[in-house]
């Protein structure tokens, strides 16, 4: 029979409830496979054939609650207990409830799962990335599901390589809510060409690989989550596993705690499709080298390699802990997927609200030539780098890699100490605040071929050498009002390049710098423009 919205979601209401209430609500007894109450059938897998004893394997009478269930549209109910299962296949209008104390883990037998699925066109991907059969809870071509805790969903292995816990391809109006997912050896969440998904409350521990993955998804909300994973926690791609290019957009990550031993947040390593109007907000990030042996690579990582297009990406209210680099943005031209690799665009960017503490590396905005990031703003970021650089290191030159994979150890360790940008347009730094827990010979910052540029309320801890807080080469048309030089500032600013031109230093407190601004021989002397500098020099 065919349901309707509301249908729906009373029943999915119903699933949320624990059981004992459910029960009271619709006056059912919850051991019966189905309610005396029209419209909320709930489907105890036991009543089915499940012994939830941990030995037996429960996967034909879970398959066959889910069929009875999916016959009427209702709650597969799984009571305390634990349900150990190879593949099992939602069915539309189904929605799983793990019970208080229920335990639904992974086989540890390969076979008792769905095989790896065989595509017919070159993905250009890995498994991972591409399969959604071989997995514990799977669905294809279905909407109006969901899986809702609060009991465990156990991947049951000791290391990466095995099963997706849950893995959904092709499907729509998707709820995953208030679960725990427990020793994934896979990718824990993993959602390819999915629509309207709602992934709350769910606690994520000890994954072996990636958290969630949204892939080619659109209008997806993920809130209220913990997620433990050893590769990245959230990490939206756009990947050529549907055969096609196809976006991923609309989608809001909030108030979650991620830690990893990668990279935190993270969208673009796949990258064939567009990323458009993604926030993240009001989320806390933090190393677990004591879990994983390595801290995170970084905080929030925003990359385009292979051809499409990001843009409209806003991130604010993040905290940060021992993240190696707070943030990386990266446009570059590896062109997986593509015939002839050829960048698109980056653009439109706002990271607001920032405090990290413990990084050890710069963080860094980065094209290559000939094809910017463009309408970048950094606002209020307070960022303290662990410091230690050399001055040796403050002359190194930094590759272009424009093929590479992308991440922010790619250039391993930066001539600055805060934030290096390279191959930009439009970027705008606004009450940023550099802090070193312990002296560094570099520069806070390095500007590198960049057009347009506003410095509004900046400082930076200074350099422990000869090296200025702040080196801009190439940079045109720079606006740098409300600069403080710290105390025991030598250079502020030097200027190098012969394109530099057109720059404009005005309301900047510049008491403290021996020599605030410093111009290189190639650099015309007419490109400097002063008003209202304290003390005017």
């Amino acid at each position: 029979m065919s349901l309707t919205r509301k249908d729906f979601l009373l029943r999915s209401t119903a699933a949320i409830l624990p059981v004992s209430l459910a029960a009271s609500v619709l006056g059912a007894d919850t051991n019966s496979t189905g309610s005396s109450a029209p419209g909320f059938p709930l489907f105890n897998v036991r009543q089915f054939g499940a012994r939830g004893d941990g030995l037996a394997k429960d996967t034909k009478a879970i398959q066959t609650a889910i069929d009875a269930a999916g016959a009427l549209g209702g709650t597969v109910h799984f009571p305390p207990g634990k349900y150990l299962s190879g593949t099992v296949r939602l069915k539309s209008q189904v929605m799983l409830f793990l019970d208080a104390g229920a335990t639904l883990a992974a086989s540890p037998d390969k076979q008792d799962f769905d095989p790896y699925e065989k595509l017919n066109f070159k993905s250009f991907s890995d498994d991972e990335t591409t399969d959604f059969h071989y997995a514990l809870v799977r669905a294809q071509d279905v909407e109006h599901v969901g899986i809702t805790g609060p009991g465990t969903i156990d991947g049951n292995r000791t290391k990466r390589h095995g099963p997706k816990p849950i893995a959904l391809k092709n499907c729509r109006h998707i709820a995953v809510r208030d679960i725990t997912l427990r020793n994934a050896p896979n990718y824990n969440i993993s959602l390819l060409g999915c629509d309207y998904v709602n992934i709350e409350g769910v606690t994520i521990l000890n994954g072996y690989a990636d958290g969630i993955d949204p892939d080619c998804c659109h209008h997806v909300r993920i809130a209220n989550c913990f997620v433990e994973a050893f590769d990245d926690a959230i990490v939206p791609k756009a990947s050529f596993a549907l055969g096609y290019r196809r976006s991923t957009e609309n989608v809001t990550v909030t108030n979650c705690v991620l830690t990893t031993g990668c990279n935190c947040f993270k969208l673009g390593t796949e990258s064939s499709g567009d990323f458009k109007n993604i926030t993240v907000s009001n989320c806390a990030m933090f190393a677990r080298p004591d879990l994983w042996k390595r801290k995170p690579t970084s905080g929030v990582a925003l990359e385009m390699v292979d051809g499409a297009s990001v843009e409209r990406i806003a991130v604010s209210n993040i905290v940060m802990a021992d993240i190696e680099s707070p943030i990386f943005i990266r446009l570059g031209n590896r062109g997986r997927a593509q015939a002839v690799p050829k960048p698109e665009h980056l653009e439109d960017i706002s990271i607001t609200d920032i405090v990290a503490t413990g990084a050890e590396r710069a963080s860094s905005i980065t094209g290559i030539p000939g094809y910017p990031v463009r309408r970048i703003t950094l606002q209020n970021i307070r960022i303290t780098a662990k410091g230690g650089g050399s001055a040796a290191l403050a002359r190194k030159e930094v590759p272009e890699k424009e093929n590479e994979y992308p991440d922010a150890d790619m250039f391993d360790d930066l001539p600055a100490y805060g934030l290096f940008c390279r191959h930009a347009e439009t970027l705008v730094l606004d009450n940023v605040h550099f802090h070193l827990a312990q002296p560094d010979a570099r520069p806070a910052v390095i500007f590198d071929r960049v057009e347009d540029l506003d410095l509004r309320a900046f400082t930076a801890a200074p350099p422990s050498g000869d090296e200025p807080a702040l080196a801009l080469r190439d940079v045109r048309r720079c606006l740098m009002q409300g600069l403080r030089a710290q105390p025991g500032t030598g250079t502020l600013c030097k200027f190098t390049g012969a394109q530099t031109a057109r720059i404009m230093a005005t309301g900047c407190d510049l008491t403290d710098a021996a020599n605030p601004f410093q111009l290189g021989q190639e650099v015309d002397k007419g490109a400097l423009s002063q008003q209202a500098n304290f003390p005017r020099v």
